[in-house]
This record gives structure tokens, sequence and C-alpha cells, in this order.
């Protein structure tokens, strides 16, 4: 091993374990992302002069709301992974589908069950899309850096081989190779640094005008995924043209995020609202 090679804190991913009941550092990373988030959001929802007058939803809005986004983002992840990226695996082990708690979340797959979740909401309960999406999108990041930490713990989506000083061997990969600990640049880019920009731009009132939340998250996060894939060794299928599937599936993602900021600034920018807006 080069000398400057970090060592790889070899951290066991169960971190309690009584009897049938195990606690596992993934899933509490989704625990805690969704709690945090939950907490955030609410004190978000709480100020009005973000929003630029009186908030469309409220707190019992979004506590509801919870339940609906938990099952979007386990749902479409898990599906998302077995489609997107393992397909031929879960064909030939269906039963371990089911075995979120293993591992194995695609977050495009779960992005794409949130956005689904959140139409129907919205739909069912009379509050804009758009506003839904913002204030989701704007805690999403918290998330995100608790999930590739405990992608980390787990020793699983590791770099590419790297000379850098701060590479790591990893246990899990299928060589004794220094590599880039990518899932903690990714812990930096998708979470650190895309929840301060857009909690800047929320209280900058990017609220106030529907759909720019939204829209920044997204571009943010497909630049964001992008540059760390050519840091991160490539789930396989790898495309052609050194495109990886994480590459594929974050374009779509930044072209919707430029529709969604063209939206918003060729509308009237939000003042003092009366009531519920119902529109978009």
């Amino acid at each position: 091993m080069p000398p400057l090679v970090i060592p790889y804190p070899n951290i066991d991913p169960v971190l309690f374990e009584f009897g049938p009941l195990i606690i596992r550092w993934y899933a509490l990373a989704y625990i805690f992302g969704i709690l945090l988030g939950w907490v955030y959001a609410r004190a978000i929802i709480k100020r009005p002069r973000l929003w630029g007058g009186s908030v469309p939803l409220t707190v019992l809005d979004y506590d509801d709301l919870i339940l609906w986004i938990t099952l979007g983002v386990i749902v479409g992840g898990r599906l998302g992974q077995v489609l997107f990226y393992d397909f031929s695996y879960y064909a030939a082990h269906p039963l371990e589908i089911v075995m979120v708690w293993h591992g194995g979340m695609s977050f495009h797959g779960g992005f794409i069950g949130c956005v689904i979740a959140t139409i129907l909401f919205s739909y069912m309960r009379k509050i804009p899309f758009l506003a839904i999406a913002d204030l989701c999108c704007g805690v999403v990041p918290i998330g995100l850096f608790l999930g590739r930490i405990a992608n980390f713990i787990n020793g699983e989506l590791w770099g590419r081989p790297s000379d850098v000083p701060w590479a790591m061997v990893f246990p899990r990969a299928p060589d004794a190779l220094p590599r880039h600990p990518s899932q903690l640049y990714e812990a930096g880019l998708e979470g650190i640094v895309l929840f301060v920009v857009l909690g800047l731009m929320m209280r900058a009132g990017a609220l106030k005008r529907r759909g720019l939340t939204a829209g920044a998250f997204m571009i943010g996060y497909g630049i964001a995924r992008i540059i760390s894939e050519f840091f991160r060794e490539p789930d396989p299928p790898l495309l052609s043209h050194g495109l990886t599937m994480g590459m594929v599936l974050s374009l779509p993602m930044i072209v919707v995020g430029i529709v969604f900021i063209a939206y918003a600034y060729t509308h009237p920018q939000r003042g003092a609202d009366h009531g519920r807006d119902h529109a978009a």
C-alpha cells in the first residue's frame, strides 16, 4: 500500500444488534434524513416572509406529506436501483428487491417517486405543486448528505483508482487499489454545498418565485452528480463515450431544472397572497 494512503475506517455497517432487531447505519441515515428535513421544512413554513405573504401550505399539511414522500422515496429509489443499475441481478434474486435495509437505492428513482407522490398530494389537497416542490427540494440535501455518509460507512459506491494522498483501499472493492473516497465528495457537493446554496437562495426570496428553488436544486444536483461521476467507479453498465448511467440520468434533471427556472422568471413574483393560491 502506498505510504500516503489513508486507512479506511472499517466501521461496522450494523450499529446495533439485539436478537432479530438490527439497526444499520444505512437505515438510520434515511430515518434521520427524513426527521431533520421535516424539522427544517416546518421552520420554513412558519416564516411567511420567505414566501412573500401567506404560506401556501400549513405545518399540518406538511406533516401529512411526509408519509407520501417517504413511500415515494423508498419505492421509487428501490425500483430505480433495480431497473437502472442491477436488473439482471434482481431478476435472478427477486426476493432481494424488498430487502432495502441491505442498501441499494437509486437517487434518480427516489426523486421520481417523490415527484409522483408530491403531484398526487398537491392534487388531493389543492395546494400548488411548485410550492411543495420548492419546499421539498430545499430540504433534500440533508438526506443526500446523510445517505452518502452511510454509503461510505457501508464501504460501497467507492471511487476510481487514484494516487491522491487521501485515497483509500475499500475492503469490498474487487482489488486492493487505493481509490477516491467518492462518497465523501458527493456528501460535500450534493449535501453541504447544495444545502448552503439553496438556503441562501430561500433567504434571498427564492420561494416568492414558484419553481425557482426546485429548478436550482435539479440543476445543482445534476451538475454535482456529473462531477462526482468522474471520480466514482461507474455503476454497470458503463455507457458509450465514457458516459455513466448517473450522468445520463442527471442530464434530464438539468433540462427540467432550466424549464422550472424559466417559468419562475416569466411569472410575477409572489407578494402578499390572500389565502391559498391554487395556481401552479
